[in-house]
């Protein structure tokens, strides 16, 4: 994972008042594997900035992924 990349919350984080599938953008690292990731709306006004381990989060893709080939 890396700065920018659109991720999805993989767990409910109910006290945080997140939930699995809610997608947000990686907007800093902090160590490897700790992100600060920001939640907007389809407005882009945003209503949730955490702090959240990569185990919590799963990268989503908007364009297929091309298989390496090794030779």
């Amino acid at each position: 994972m890396k700065l920018l990349n659109v991720v999805a919350l993989t767990e409910d984080l109910p006290e945080l008042g997140l939930h699995r599938g809610q997608v947000g953008t990686i907007v800093e690292e902090y160590e490897p594997g700790v992100f600060e990731v920001e939640f907007s709306d389809l407005t882009g006004k945003a209503y949730a900035l955490e702090t959240l381990n990569a185990n919590q989060l799963m990268i989503l893709y908007h364009q297929p992924i091309v298989a390496r080939t090794l030779v």
